[in-house]
């Protein structure tokens, strides 16, 4: 039999961080291999899926006539089921080596709150792309074995991972979750908050690239030093609806982006008074770690620093974090066995309310 051949019969075990943002896939001995928007491009009149992935963004708010791009992923949750099966189904194949058609094994990550049918929803969608067996993590839990946290340290560790639709604090000790809470709160409300803004305060509508930016290249969780610094935004005015700039200042919008955070940061603070005496004091010496992409914006780690009073870092890379960790538990099968949360016995008899 050739090399070719025998290609096809090689199985990938991979680890799948499915976001609202962001969908980002690592496969054992390869690390990631895909990264790439949870969005496809829809033909209203056909209802095919004409572009996935990058593809689907880069045609965001300049479709066609007939073509809508969409999230079928909404605060970390299935919103939208049978495309989030052919979204999976499309992104795991985009991801596999050697032509195989059966992935023998995926880890996937799920927030602390997950309903048994959201879960079953995922499961189902794993199913449709072809994986053999599929175990599912808490993203907390992921995101600290990413981060570096030991699953064998018994003293408790803090990680706070923000995405783009919820923000996951968990506690672990000892490779086990002590205390979790999953908020249906990310970085997309700063997106929301700054188009209202612009559309209300301004009379300018903005699409999603541009709100986008703003948040990552002009915002800051402090007020910035120079609060007159300037840039040009450019939409569609209300009123007219003709083409339109303004001129925003960063210190017009430090505001709208600072309501946003604060909410976080309570929800954070929060947390932390439920917990018991020990983890308290663990995490009084240790400090948060911050996971996610929402923690890359400027400022965030001193904000919430400034807020709880305790120590804050972002881990390495801390987009990939969740993944890492995932990717991390095929080295060790008996972890996985103890983490995962698939719960078959209760899923078979959750009821499925999507419809295609």
């Amino acid at each position: 039999m050739s090399l070719k051949s025998l290609k096809k019969y090689v199985t990938d075990s991979m680890a799948i961080d499915m976001g609202t943002a962001n969908t980002i896939i690592a496969v054992k001995g390869r690390n990631i291999v895909f990264d790439e928007p949870s969005l496809v491009a829809v033909n209203e009149l056909t209802d095919e899926i004409v572009a996935y992935g990058q593809e689907a963004y880069d045609l965001l708010g300049r479709e066609g006539r007939d073509i809508t791009v969409l999230a079928p992923l909404r605060k970390g949750v299935v919103a939208d089921f049978e495309r989030t099966k052919k979204m999976l189904a499309h992104f795991v194949k985009r991801s596999k080596s050697g032509g195989s058609q059966v992935s023998l094994e995926a880890v996937m990550s799920m927030i602390s709150d997950v309903t048994h049918v959201e879960q079953k929803a995922l499961l189902d969608a794993a199913d449709e792309a072809h994986i053999g067996k599929v175990y599912m993590m808490e993203e907390g839990l992921a995101a600290a074995f990413g981060a570096g946290v030991s699953p064998r340290d018994k003293r408790a560790s803090a990680i706070i991972d923000i995405g783009a639709g919820t923000t996951n604090i968990a506690f672990i000790a000892k490779g086990t979750v002590v205390h979790a809470r999953s908020e249906r709160i990310g970085s997309d409300e700063i997106n929301v908050a700054i188009a209202a803004h612009l559309r209300r305060h301004r009379g300018l509508q903005v699409g999603a690239e541009s709100t986008e930016h703003l948040k990552t290249a002009f915002s800051s969780t402090f007020l910035p030093e120079e609060i007159d610094k300037t840039t040009i935004v450019r939409g569609r005015d209300v009123q007219t609806g003709s083409p339109a700039a303004v001129e925003i200042t960063s210190g017009e919008i430090y505001p709208v982006v600072e309501g946003i955070v604060r909410r976080i940061a309570q929800i954070v603070s929060d947390t932390l008074t439920e917990l018991r005496p020990e983890v308290a004091a663990d995490i009084f010496d240790r400090g948060i770690i911050m996971t996610g992409g929402g923690s890359l914006l400027q400022g965030m780690d001193q904000y919430l620093r400034s807020f709880v009073g305790l120590p804050v870092t972002i881990a390495d890379e801390p987009r990939y974090a969740t993944v890492r960790g995932l990717l991390s538990m095929f080295d060790e099968p008996e972890l996985l066995e103890k983490v995962s949360r698939t719960e078959l016995h209760f899923l078979q008899n959750a009821e499925m309310p999507f419809e295609a």
